[in-house]
């Protein structure tokens, strides 16, 4: 299968989506076609951020889109001063974020045709944040784009996604996640294809999985994890040692940050970094950089868990297609033995069963469950059968 045609201009790295490129150009070139609000959805890794932000770039481009000029390359990185991003890191998004934004709205465009207002996570919008934003999707300003992402119609405020036009962006083929890896990031090809099957097309995680040793190592003692779950204390143990990797990844990629954030906090507000207490407006902003930071952390280490719970998911799915005898590529060829132990040892209705298991835990979690508890619980349920 060889990959289709890249997309030209500031289109190029919007893989696997002809028809809604197509949509979007068309939108650009035909006033008729524009909207004010365009809602985004598509699985994780579909890249609905990417196409948000190509198509403010061909909103703001005087040519619709070239790729090259400084509004698009801006509006790509969300430097453009008319494009304004909220890429939350938090578990929610606050009324008073949303309120900022709506402000923003209200404003003329600096120096292009529109002032684009992009939504990376329109799925954490509260009840309370949605109405906050439904006033400006009701009334418009002219010449102020809304461009709000999320996995599905289903994860945003139906208020929301009632006044906005839809654009759904499908899982793109492997072969075109890898091609892109080897265009845009110089990946080797081997790795490349092997890195877009293991993340099942998600173009982040694929990148991820091919330049970071560490993340292919955690990632092949999760599949692991699918042949060594005998009896309830391996369970047990296997729980933990979920958790622990989401809990390793989370302080290896965010206890830097957060030092290096309370510095430059420390240094704005010109305290001194090394006095044992500090003024008490100082504590107090200290304390919400504190729970900020918290609150990033505990994201983190549930999103980290949700995606080592979809590589152990895979597992039982290959065993299933090894049951089945159909000729679909294995998302582990690489760890086949692991696969064929699986399926050796499961029904087909059992390795059903266990992908039911997993999905549960993922909804436990997903709802605020405490991890290890859900982990455990599904643990138990994936016993290999003696």
């Amino acid at each position: 299968m060889t990959a289709t045609a890249v997309s030209p201009g500031i289109w190029r790295d919007v893989i696997g989506q002809p028809q809604t490129v197509a949509a979007l150009q068309r939108a650009v070139s035909e006033p008729a076609s524009m909207t004010h609000a365009w809602l985004f959805t598509g699985p994780p890794g579909s890249g609905r951020s990417v196409a948000a932000r190509a198509f403010a770039g061909a909103l703001l481009c005087p040519t619709g889109g070239c790729g090259h000029c400084h509004e698009c390359r801006t509006a790509l990185d969300g430097t453009h001063t008319d494009v304004d991003v909220l890429a939350t890191e938090a578990l929610s998004i606050g009324v008073a974020e949303t309120r900022s934004l709506v402000q923003l709205a209200g404003r003329s465009p600096s120096v292009g045709r529109y002032r684009v207002i992009l939504v990376e996570d329109a799925d954490r919008l509260t009840e309370q944040s949605g109405n906050a934003l439904l006033k400006a999707l009701e009334e418009p300003t002219p010449r102020t784009v809304w461009l709000l992402c999320a996995p599905s119609l289903e994860d945003v405020l139906i208020t929301v996604r009632s006044r906005s036009r839809h654009v759904r962006l499908r899982t793109p083929p492997v072969t075109e996640v890898a091609a892109l890896l080897q265009r845009r990031d110089g990946i080797d090809p081997g790795m490349a294809t092997y890195a877009a099957r293991a993340a099942q097309s998600h173009i982040g995680l694929a990148k991820r999985l091919a330049t970071d040793e560490g993340a292919r190592i955690r990632r092949r003692d999760t599949i692991m994890m699918a042949s060594r779950i005998r009896g309830v204390s391996d369970a047990v143990g296997a729980a933990a040692d979920l958790l622990q990797i989401a809990e390793q990844e989370r302080d290896r990629t965010l206890e830097s940050r957060a030092a290096q954030e309370k510095a430059r906090l420390l240094e704005t507000l010109g305290a001194d970094p090394s006095a044992r207490t500090q003024p008490p407006h100082i504590r107090a902003q200290l304390n919400s950089l504190e729970k900020e930071q918290k609150t990033r952390a505990t994201r983190f280490t549930r999103d980290m868990i949700d995606r080592a719970l979809v590589d152990l998911m895979s597992v039982y799915r290959d065993a299933l297609v090894l049951h089945a005898g159909t000729p679909v590529e294995l998302v582990n060829e690489d760890a086949r033995p692991v696969i064929e132990e699986v399926a050796r040892a499961f029904s087909a209705e059992g390795l059903l069963l266990a992908i039911e298991e997993i999905a549960t835990a993922r909804e436990r979690i997903g709802a605020n469950g405490a991890p290890l508890l859900a982990l455990e619980a599904m643990a138990v349920g994936l016993q290999l059968p003696r």
